[in-house]
């Protein structure tokens, strides 16, 4: 196993492969001081016994300071749940107490059908097979099915969580998904000068596109597949090319 500790120190992406150790409490990363933000770790890093942590997978390590959260962003397409993450999928079978959950993982997830805002046993939603869900990873392990709800669990509410009615879902790779849950992602900021619609963008590589007409659906769907491997001129002028074409 190596140490990247060179990588965190250099401005450019921070490379890692299976069996590399994050660094120590002299990074920061690694703090134990009792002032020091808890770590949550994200797809592509696990603990180890010794108290470091490891890469489990090849990609860019990234950070975010919001949450000190920490993962590798990968172009795997074979989804692997974590807790604290907004996915969308699909409704493929239901129980008195569950629903059961195409997420693209290896194995479904479960959603309690209390795992609403405001459902009680008296009043709880009814979701057909092939319904389309938003909903965050309440609980994730890799020995178990993911567990998901359909609620903010810091304020009880729904916040766009729940089903996702009409539109259209397609898939993408996992690190286009993630990039494109960034505010400054420009293809979707370029897209809304010109179209309007609305978008749901799940973790697990699903994205939902909700427009007026089905010519604008198709153009954002073919624009955000494009953008994946595209600079910001090259994105530019790619979307530019598609909107002419309305």
């Amino acid at each position: 196993m190596t140490s990247i500790t060179e990588d965190l120190s250099s401005s450019g992406p921070k490379i890692v492969l299976p069996g590399d150790i994050l660094p120590g409490p002299e990074s920061g990363l690694l703090d134990d001081a009792p002032t020091a933000p808890v770590i949550k770790l994200g797809p592509g890093l696990q603990p180890m016994d010794d108290d470091t942590i490891a890469a489990v997978k090849a990609g860019v390590l990234k950070h975010a300071a919001v949450g000190n959260r920490w993962w590798v962003e990968s172009n795997q397409r074979r989804y692997v749940a974590a807790t604290g993450e907004s996915i969308i999928g699909v409704v493929i079978g239901k129980s008195a107490d569950y629903y059961k959950l195409d997420i693209g993982a290896a194995q479904p997830a479960l959603l309690g059908v209390l795992s609403f805002e405001g459902a009680t046993k008296r009043n709880k939603p009814d979701h057909k097979v092939g319904a389309l869900l938003y909903c965050r990873v309440s609980m994730a392990n890799k020995d178990m099915e993911a567990e998901l709800e359909c609620f903010n669990p810091t304020t009880g509410k729904a916040d766009g969580y729940g089903e996702l009615k009409a539109g259209f879902v397609f898939k993408t790779s996992l690190g286009l998904a993630r990039r494109l849950l960034d505010p400054k992602t420009l293809v979707l900021r370029l897209l809304g000068q010109h179209v309007p619609f609305e978008t749901a963008v799940g973790m697990n590589g699903k994205v939902w596109i909700n427009s007026a007409k089905p010519a604008h659906t198709i153009l954002i769907c073919n624009a955000v597949k494009n953008s994946e491997f595209l600079g910001a001129e090259e994105c530019r002028s790619m979307v530019k090319s598609l909107v002419e074409k309305l």
